[in-house]
C-alpha cells in the first residue's frame, strides 16, 4: 500500500509529498502503514489527538453525537417516510430483490 500511495502522491502532489508522508509517519509511529487490526484505522500521537479534538468540537457545534460523547446525545434517527420505491421505464413498481 505504501509504495502505491507514495507514487501517486509524488505524481499528483510533488511539492507536498514529503510533508504529507511526514504527517502519515507521525500518525503511524514512524512507519508509512500499520496493517495490525484495530490500529490501521486509527492514528496515534499529538497530531491524531489534534484531529480528534477538532472532530469533537465540530460535532458539538453541529449538535451531532460522536464516539466517546459523554453528553448522552443519541444518534439522529433516520426518516424513511419520504422514500418511494423507484418505478421502471414502463411505470411499474420495481420488483423485489428476492421475488421468485
Amino acid at each position: 500500500m505504501a509504495p502505491l500511495f507514495r507514487a501517486w502522491l509524488a505524481e499528483h502532489y510533488p511539492l507536498r509529498a514529503e510533508h504529507v508522508m511526514s504527517i502519515v509517519q507521525n500518525l503511524r509511529g514512524g512507519r508509512d502503514y500499520d496493517a495490525q487490526f484495530g490500529v490501521r484505522m486509527r492514528g496515534a500521537g499529538e497530531y491524531a489527538r489534534l484531529i480528534e479534538q477538532r472532530f469533537v468540537v465540530a460535532c458539538r457545534r453541529l449538535g451531532l453525537s460522536h464516539p466517546g460523547d459523554r453528553a448522552g446525545r443519541s444518534h439522529v434517527g433516520m426518516d424513511t417516510s419520504h422514500f418511494r420505491p423507484p418505478k421502471t421505464a414502463a411505470g411499474e413498481r420495481q420488483l423485489d430483490l428476492f421475488q421468485q
